[in-house]
């Protein structure tokens, strides 16, 4: 509970209507997308502009109460639950897209807007905005700046962080920072928009972003390679990337996605196949384009593919990606809990994480369906299971455990775009080491000397121990 007087001068700022207490509200902002987390906060507030973000944060902090800023809550690592109660800050009010600047090539947003209608906006200029997560019709921007989300698109056009130039943040004393600007060179100090990025709420507010954006893709084209072998999937990845080609999306989609995919979207995917890849090039140039798809098809026929087509048409190409935008979606319709993880290794090692995947699943005897941006290696292990089966779940968890083990083993990281939060942050030390997580903590409490921001995210008060596989 927060103090009727603290409740009050919250309210003071932001309005009566603006700071929620009530059982319906709590309720509502007491978790996000990750399954298996949940924890009601004290309050819900509704800033509406940078001033009011930095009033609330002084009276937080000068009573030492936690906040979690939060968007859409579409992340998958319980980045935004409010464990330790306190507040949650919802930045959806503010959502102005307050300029796209066409000489600049730049744009500056406020965190509430939403991802999908961003990308719209900018596209009515002849402009592009890479970063495409799949949660982009209901994820914010600031969200996707908090964990640096990555998507489809990765491959060739890379994550948020390669994206945002500048940054307006609030700092949890309320004292109010700008990092960057409309420049694509600058060496000035630290670079502090690249370590706000990603940094998941635990060091400061972000309440205005400068994002810079490309000139769109005129042309583009899309082929589905179908193969009976899953190794010969996984290989074909390494060789298309080994022959200098770099397309704009490198998919990949094992049987058990794509028989729930189908069944629910009816498009016509391969369910006889072990696995697919979706690939897509764009470009400026109608003749590279068509040179890059030329050469994809002969190298993935090369690699065994039983089958390779091309899209006809955009309408074709468009329910393709569709299709794959939704597989979280149509994955969650087979149990009651939907475990979708997120492990990374470098690219010419998908084929070796791919076989232990499945290895680890027969191991465990649990069902994991893999899909994820094969083109930078991360992939997507799922699981849907029962939460209330209790042993399948712990061997849900011991599988992923070995899981991140051999990403790590391989070359990889154990999240490549979902970030740290509260699930994998008993694993982060597996990454980093002690002298890193100590490093880390030490930027935190510069930032942060009374640990309101987000706490008890990133840093797990126990490491997770390290689990050994025979070879």
């Amino acid at each position: 509970m927060i103090d009727s007087l603290i409740s009050q001068k919250l309210r003071n700022i932001v309005g009566e209507a603006n700071f929620k207490e009530d059982k319906e509200a709590l309720v509502a902002y007491s978790y996000d997308a990750t399954p298996m987390y949940q924890q009601l906060p004290d309050g819900v507030i509704f800033p509406s502009s940078t001033q009011q973000v930095s009033e609330i944060l002084k009276v937080l902090n000068e009573h030492r109460i936690p906040v979690v800023g939060r968007g859409a809550g579409s992340n998958l690592s319980a980045g935004t639950i409010p464990v330790e109660g306190g507040v949650v800050m919802v930045m959806n009010k503010m959502n102005k897209l307050i300029e796209i600047d066409t000489d600049n090539l730049t744009a500056t947003v406020q965190p509430g807007l939403n991802t999908k209608e961003f990308h719209m906006a900018v596209e009515k200029h002849g402009l592009f905005y890479p970063p495409d997560p799949s949660s982009m019709v209901i994820s914010t921007l600031g969200g996707n700046i908090m964990e640096c989300a990555g998507g489809l698109r990765g491959l060739k056009y890379g994550t948020t962080k390669d994206y945002v130039i500048g940054l307006e943040a609030v700092l949890p004393s309320g004292e109010i920072i700008r990092t960057g600007g409309k420049l694509y060179k600058d060496v000035a100090g630290y670079d502090l928009t690249k370590l706000l990025v990603g940094s998941e709420g635990t060091l400061a507010i972000i309440t205005e972003a400068i994002v810079k954006l490309l000139p769109a893709p005129k042309y583009k084209k899309t082929m589905l390679a179908m193969y009976k072998n899953i190794h010969d999937a996984a290989t074909s990845v390494s060789k298309i990337i080994g022959n200098r080609i770099i397309p704009a999306t490198l998919e990949f989609i094992d049987n058990p996605t794509l028989r729930v995919v189908e069944e629910f979207n009816k498009i016509g995917l391969p369910t006889d196949m072990e696995a697919v890849l979706l690939i897509e090039q764009d470009g400026l140039d109608e003749n590279v384009v068509n040179q890059d798809i030329d050469a994809m098809i002969r190298i993935c026929e090369e690699q065994n593919a039983a089958e390779v087509k091309v899209a006809s048409n955009a309408e074709e190409a468009g329910k393709l990606m569709m299709a794959r935008r939704s597989a979280l979606s149509t994955l969650a319709r087979i149990k009651p809990t939907t475990i979708l993880e997120d492990a990374t290794v470098p690219r010419s090692k998908i084929a070796d994480m791919v076989l232990e995947i499945n290895r680890i699943a027969q191991k465990y005897n649990v069902p994991i369906c893999t899909f994820g941006h094969a083109g930078d290696g991360n992939l997507h292990p799922t699981c849907a299971t029962d939460a209330r089966d209790h042993d399948e779940i712990h061997r849900v968890e011991l599988a992923f455990d070995e899981i991140f083990e051999a990403a790590i083993r391989l070359g990889g990281t154990i999240t490549g775009e979902h970030g740290v939060g509260m699930v994998k942050a008993p694993y982060l030390e597996w990454k980093v080491g002690p002298a890193g997580i100590e490093l880390m903590k030490g930027i935190k409490r510069a930032f942060d000397p009374n640990n309101i921001m987000n706490p008890n995210k990133i840093f797990a008060k126990e490491s997770r121990k390290r689990v050994v596989v025979q070879q």
